[in-house]
């Protein structure tokens, strides 16, 4: 198993396990980002400090430290 800040742009991954609480689990919850979720990367930053994901119609944008709290299976 991998974590989300492992992948790369144009890649798909479902949502196996999400290491978060308070706030951020709040706030991935409510966007559409739990466990089961499908999500492609979009891009990310030269400096690999940030990625945009999309889950579903929903575009996000995550810090890399908060994408290594959340393990993936590539599809």
């Amino acid at each position: 198993m991998i974590t989300l800040s492992e992948m790369n742009a144009g890649e798909k991954a479902i949502v196996t396990r999400i290491e978060a609480d308070g706030e951020l689990k709040q706030r991935l919850f409510s966007l559409g980002l739990r466990k089961g979720s499908h999500l492609k990367i979009k891009a990310t930053s030269i400096a690999k400090s940030t990625m945009e994901i999309e889950v579903g119609s929903t575009l996000l944008a995550l810090l890399f430290e908060e994408a290594k709290r959340i393990g993936v299976q590539k599809v």
